[in-house]
């Protein structure tokens, strides 16, 4: 079956990759309406698109977002002149016919030289020569500009996409049939048959012009020896000469025809490419063997280069230089851009399977792969983008994941931990005050996935034993156990040992051996040079337990340098965790310090493995504010210099005996609410009596918003009155107790809790009506039981994408830990009450309040007159709070 033409985003992000940039506007559109009655309105959206030298806007509105992102990527195409590819051969006999066709079109159309596309910015260049050179050009170029030329080659020969040489093979002989083109007998240059018009060259020149001053661009030469390091070269353009004849001086090929060009490494934008001489070959004329064969086994150009085959995923020979330099549709000139060291490790690292969850986090001597999936504390990259982009660079086909319902019988389990991602519990663990009933419980989620070649061939499935009580859930966790598998396999290619084993079953997982270790046969090469005495025996079968180590403190770290006042507040398990670091390369003799990492704020979940044993340690050490130092154990010398950056030329040559890690850190916050200010400010939209305002929140950010609202209100307020309430903001915890709000009229915490753990939320009512005893407090939280109702009102399309809290009762907001029913929320104030001496009351807002009542549900705690004893405050040590900002008297915090 011939393949789906591509979506003009698919198209757009071939070429353009993060550079293009659409922007989504929602907008109210009326829809029929009687008469008498108010006007009908829907949700429609337009789309903005931004492309490096394009802008563009859809004219009209779409009832879906995709539709509206789609249509403002097809406008784009039409403007560039960009179209996909489509109709393609399904026979070798039809691929081959198109493609003598095609390379005879690139020089007998005149035409072809007013357009965009990049094998014109080759030509551009040899067409300012004189005599016989003037217009010729190595045939590699053709197959470094042109897709569809690499893709007729695959249908004639599916190995043709892993290998350069084949590609060259096909192209030299459909050249040597194609009418209206020259190519020599004794190299692969290709050109014109006639000379161009004057006419058709001076439009290629204005389009595309040359080099006039000399440009020098850093490269990476990887020797095909696996012993030999990876080192910088400057490749020097200049003369307005083709930059493939000085890619050919670096690779001592004969001439840049002889110079080979894999495809595309990295970002789909990017034009990081391998560069390689074609090993010794002799030309078939009998063109339906279409072969170039070597000279023999023994020639060095016919050795094939490992490292340079594994990152490119094709096969390559020889001495390879990995360059950023080249011709695209977006430029009229040669983009060219320095590739050093941290480029090349980088790509390496991509290659990993934690790489991309390091490098989406920038943070890659910090960060490691989680150990545990929630989605309200996982950072960077999901699981299953994680686990989707290792299957893209390890040239695999895309996970396949089925996901199945499982009926919950009679298994009651509360919502807070399946809601957070836990494993549904189980009957025996089920505790007997859960008050769903079993009507209530929905059915849980478990997700299979399946990890095949390009060829569709298993190589590992895993089924997951633990059920989710989302799909979503299901599905990123079961992502995530496959890329610990991974992890803990390319880990052990690292580790000596005089096997390496690969069971066929354990744990959940069910593994192909044969086939797995073909697919990754050049990956076993590469990292079995490295890790085990000798390559040969990591291609070993047999009984190897991939379980998910146990990740224990090192309780051992040593801080130094330790400041700040021990504020008591010590991160904990399960704590999100919020700090500050830095990551130095230090010379044990002092003479210099290489900043490689630095976050001004960085978080995780602690005991989740998010961060390496030391790190973690240190922070479990300090409190919060406190400041400190250690020495960590020196990581792989591919990941410092993957993290170095501009010193990665610097410190490829220091050995690990000179040198050593150290880290700076500062916690700077333990996590969990006045948030930005809304109730405040709707205070003072009313007349009051009230003569204090305070605001507490854990985060920064909605507490600025909060003081440049307040302060914008308080500022006019006192221009027309006489007397104006005091404002406070404190940046700090509500579950802390701070003695500056200490028997305040009455306390708020409206829609706080949910964003808390269960656990949390009790501690925050124990808190609050034991230590700061206000003498009504109101809270409010959202009523579990409405969520059906609002849901109805906005049931999805079923061709929308899906909903990450997708279930039968979706909770309101992805960042809610739980929410209860009435029972649930009235249990859980009446407790307190009766505990702290305080009365309660319920009531709510939002909907009729008849069943299933309330939207949101309130109580309403009042302290009871004879709980009125004072207690004894230490002003001096309880008032962790930090002052962010008050009125009058304020300055806005920045």
């Amino acid at each position: 079956m011939p393949a789906a033409a591509p979506t003009p985003k698919a198209v757009l992000h071939q070429r353009f990759g993060t550079n293009a940039r659409y922007t989504v506007e929602e907008v109210r559109e009326a829809v029929g309406g009687c008469p008498g009655l108010a006007p009908q309105t829907r949700s429609v959206y337009r789309c903005a698109l931004e492309l490096p030298g394009l802008s563009v806007a859809t004219p009209g509105t779409f009832v879906r977002k995709k539709d509206a992102e789609q249509a403002a990527a097809q406008i784009a195409l039409d403007k560039l002149g960009i179209q996909p590819i489509a109709n393609i051969p399904s026979t070798p006999e039809e691929a081959w016919d198109e493609l003598i066709a095609r390379i005879s079109g690139f020089f007998i159309d005149e035409k072809f030289l007013s357009s965009t596309h990049p094998l014109v910015g080759h030509l551009s260049v040899t067409l300012r020569r004189t005599g016989d050179l003037i217009g010729r050009i190595p045939l590699s170029a053709i197959a470094a500009c042109d897709v569809k030329v690499n893709t007729l080659c695959k249908v004639i020969d599916p190995k043709a996409e892993f290998d350069p040489l084949l590609v060259l093979s096909f192209m030299y002989n459909a050249a040597k049939q194609s009418p209206g083109v020259l190519v020599s007998d004794t190299n692969f240059w290709i050109q014109s048959q006639k000379p161009y018009s004057p006419e058709a060259v001076d439009m290629a020149l204005k389009r595309w012009s040359g080099t006039s001053d000399p440009v020098e661009v850093e490269a990476i030469l990887v020797p095909h020896v696996l012993e030999d390091e990876p080192k910088i070269v400057r490749v020097n353009l200049r003369d307005n000469e083709h930059y493939m004849s000085y890619v050919a001086e670096k690779l001592t090929a004969s001439d840049s025809s002889h110079v080979l060009v894999s495809r595309t490494i990295g970002k789909a934008s990017s034009e990081i490419r391998l560069y390689f001489a074609a090993p010794n070959v002799h030309f078939v004329s009998d063109i339906s063997k279409n072969v170039l064969a070597c000279h023999g086994d023994g020639d060095i150009n016919c050795q094939v280069n490992k490292r340079a085959s594994y990152i490119s995923g094709q096969t390559i020979y020889g001495d390879a230089l990995l360059a950023n330099i080249g011709y695209t549709r977006r430029d009229s000139e040669l983009r060219t851009e320095d590739v050093n060291l941290c480029t090349y490790y980088r790509i390496l690292l991509g290659k990993l399977p934690d790489g991309n969850c390091k490098m989406s986090r920038d943070a890659i001597l910090a960060a490691e792969l989680p150990s545990v999936y929630s989605r309200f504390s996982w950072k960077g990259l999901s699981p299953r983008d994680l686990l989707c982009s290792f299957c893209r660079n390890q040239r695999l086909s895309e996970p396949l994941f089925a996901v199945s319902r499982v009926s919950c019988g009679m298994i009651t389990s509360a919502a807070s931990s399946e809601e957070r991602g836990a494993p549904a519990k189980s009957i025996e663990n089920q505790h007997n005050d859960d008050v769903r009933t079993e009507e209530e419980t929905p059915d849980s989620f478990k997700c299979e996935v399946k990890i095949c070649s390009r060829k569709q061939e298993i190589l590992v499935e895993y089924s997951a034993a633990d059920t989710w009580s989302k799909e979503s859930d299901a599905i990123q966790n079961s992502s995530l156990k496959v890329l610990i598998w991974f992890n803990n396999y390319f880990k052990q290619l690292n580790t000596k040992m005089d096997k390496l084993y690969l069971s066929e079953c354990t744990d959940g997982f069910k593994i192909h051996p044969n086939i797995f270790l073909q697919e990754f046969a050049m990956c076993l090469s590469v990292y079995g040079n490295t890790g085990c005495n000798d390559s040969g025996t990591c291609s070993a079968v047999g009984p190897f337990s991939m379980d998910t180590p146990e990740k224990h403190l090192e309780s051992t770290t040593t801080l130094t340098n330790i400041e700040g006042p021990d504020s008591g507040v010590f991160p904990s398990h399960g704590s999100l965790t919020c700090i500050s670091y830095t990551a130095s390369l230090v010379m044990k003799d002092k003479a210099k310090k290489y900043l490689l990492e630095s976050h001004n704020e960085f978080e995780f979940e602690i005991g989740t493995g998010a961060v390496g044993n030391q790190l973690e340690s240190c922070v479990t050490q300090l409190t919060v504010n406190q400041a400190a130092c250690f020495v960590a154990e020196l990581p792989p010398k591919d990941l410092i210099l993957a993290a170095a950056s501009e010193f990665s030329h610097d410190l490829s040559n220091v050995s690990r005996e000179s040198c050593l890690l150290e880290f700076s850190v500062k916690v700077l916050q333990v996590d969990f609410g006045c948030g930005s200010g809304s109730l405040l400010d709707s205070l003072l939209e009313h007349p009051t009596t009230l003569e204090k305002l305070v605001g507490v929140d854990i985060s920064r950010k909605g507490l600025t918003r909060a003081a440049k609202s307040l302060h914008q209100k308080l500022s006019k307020k006192s221009l027309v009155q006489a007397t104006v309430p005091t404002a406070v903001l404190y940046h700090g915890s509500i579950t802390d107790f701070d003695s500056r709000l200490y028997g305040f009229d009455i306390g708020t915490c409206l829609e706080v809790i949910e964003h808390m753990e269960e656990d949390q939320a009790s501690l925050f009512g124990n808190v609050v009506l034991s230590s700061f005893r206000p003498t009504v407090l109101i809270v409010s939280t959202p009523n579990y039981e409405y969520n059906p109702i609002l849901q109805r009102s906005a049931m999805p399309n079923k061709d929308d994408e899906a909903d990450e809290n997708a279930g039968p009762c979706k909770f309101r907001n992805h960042d809610h830990k739980f929410e209860w029913t009435r029972a649930q929320f009235q249990c859980w104030a009446t407790d307190l009450a009766v505990k702290h001496n305080y009365s309660v009351e319920f009531c709510g807002v939002g909907g009729s309040g008849e069943e299933p009542g309330y939207a949101s549900q309130i109580a309403v705690f009042r302290r009871m007159a004879h709980n009125v004893e004072a207690i004894c405050l230490n002003k001096d040590q309880d008032q962790p709070y930090e002052l962010l900002w008050e009125w009058p008297n304020a300055s806005i915090p920045v």
